[in-house]
């Protein structure tokens, strides 16, 4: 399985970006998708995570509320969309392939495939 995040960038606080991770090399249906991101100098945060039916997201109580995952699964493809973003925002975002419970999909290590981050940076 192979996972390619992309739609980092740079915005100012109070904007909005929309991050994108397709998979290939597996069955997407199979797997549920998380979000995380990483901070310099600080440990792999949960963000987000969608099960393969798409149905009620889960969020980390950080970004309830603006943020939105969705898939696609004709695409193969995962989307984060960040609302209101403010600069504690900022760091690298990791999609990754879990087929966890909803209440491992938190944790990091219950996650065994993951892309190669794409920045996400907020100024004030």
């Amino acid at each position: 399985v192979q996972l390619q995040a992309s739609g980092g960038g740079l915005v100012q606080a109070g904007g909005s970006l929309t991050l994108s991770c397709a998979l290939s090399g597996g069955n997407f249906r199979t797997y549920t998708m998380g979000w995380f991101r990483q901070a310099p100098g600080k440990e792999r945060e949960f963000v987000s995570a969608i099960a393969w039916s798409g149905g009620n997201p889960a969020y980390s109580d950080s970004v309830k509320d603006r943020y939105i995952m969705s898939r696609d699964n004709a695409k193969n493809t995962v989307y984060l969309r960040m609302n209101s973003l403010k600069p504690e925002d900022t760091a690298i975002y990791y999609c990754g392939t879990t087929r966890g419970v909803r209440s491992s999909w938190h944790n990091p290590q219950m996650y065994y495939s993951w892309g190669q981050g794409t920045q996400v940076t907020v100024s004030s």
